[in-house]
């Protein structure tokens, strides 16, 4: 080999481990760059943040640090921390499916089909990890409660309450909200003994006539 060559050679050599060097100093320990569920799992983070400290007590980087990602890759998949909470708190079942089942069936069962829609959702691990989130935030931010308000009332309050055909029905229809909320933070986040151990199916039994009550009486 020549000296030209050699000398050729090494140069490259030496090239190559400075770009080596440089994209190593690129990365930053503990984080790792975006994989194929990674959007999926800052959702998880997030909803784990939403439902542990609220609205106003989650971050941007927090979520990236619970997710173990750059915060830029947080902001990467969602532009603000108003949509990372709309993604990642999305209601197990959609408000339109509720108000169709909420509605399918006679009148004089309105309220029994309401409790048990309702408490339904909050059954399951998901469903009630998620309506934790959702309630909490709710009560520390009135930018979520505001988007809150208008689309359950949009969604369910409103098609319900024309299904009564009464003057005061959205009124009755938001006293049945104001019960309904009440026994969820008693039961779910309260854990207010003994409704919170109290059989489901017990808990409709007792609770039904109550909204009944309201919607016709």
């Amino acid at each position: 080999m020549t000296r030209s060559a050699a000398g050729d050679k090494a140069s490259a050599a030496r090239g190559a481990a400075r770009g080596a060097s440089r994209g190593a100093g690129n990365g930053r320990p503990g984080r790792r760059p975006g994989g194929p569920d990674t959007r999926g799992e800052i959702l998880l983070a997030a909803r784990k943040s939403f439902a542990d400290k609220g609205f106003n007590g989650t971050s941007i980087r927090a979520v990236a640090r619970e997710a173990g990602v750059d915060a830029a890759l947080v902001h990467h998949y969602f532009a603000s921390k108003d949509e990372l909470f709309i993604e990642a708190m999305a209601i197990p079942v959609d408000p339109r499916q509720i108000a169709a089942r909420i509605l399918d069936g006679p009148p004089e069962q309105l309220g029994r089909r309401i409790a048990t829609v309702f408490l339904g959702v909050w059954e399951s691990a998901e469903g009630q990890q998620r309506m934790k989130a959702i309630f909490r935030s709710v009560v520390t931010s009135d930018e979520v409660s505001r988007i809150m308000r208008e689309g359950i009332t949009q969604m369910i309050i409103g098609p319900v309450s024309r299904s009564l055909d009464v003057p005061d029905a959205q009124l009755r229809v938001t006293m049945v909200a104001t019960q309904l909320i009440g026994v969820a933070m008693a039961r779910y986040l309260v854990g207010l003994e003994p409704v919170a151990s109290t059989d489901l199916a017990d808990l409709i039994d007792r609770l039904a006539p109550v909204l009944q009550l309201h919607l016709t009486g």
